[in-house]
């Protein structure tokens, strides 16, 4: 077995997906994670948590939910574990979130 086929290979490089992340349009390739595509966009944090301390994906495998946002309206998504598709709305939470449990910010 070669190890090159070991590894995922890129897709062409003009499929890439549009997304939006607050309100910004971005650009990701085809089969990346969420996480992924806000690292590769900026390297910001992927949420404030309630005392205002910077947070992002850390094991880009679902397991330390450092990197959770709302993904189309859906709060406390893991992106690490969600693809990229065309058109997704991506928000970044930033504190708690309003006590009727909706995406509002304190």
């Amino acid at each position: 077995m070669k190890i090159a086929s070991r590894f995922l290979t890129r897709p062409d490089p003009v499929a890439a997906v549009c997304l939006t992340v607050d309100g910004e349009r971005v650009t990701a390739q085809p089969g990346d994670s969420v996480a992924a595509a806000l690292l590769a966009q900026s390297g910001e944090p992927s949420r404030l948590s309630a005392q205002k301390s910077p947070r992002t994906a850390y094991c880009m495998m679902g397991v330390c939910f450092e990197c959770l946002v709302e993904i189309d309206g859906r709060p406390n998504t893991q992106a690490c574990m969600t693809q990229v598709r065309d058109g997704m709305v991506v928000r970044r939470p930033r504190g708690l979130r309003g006590l009727t449990g909706g995406g509002g910010h304190v």
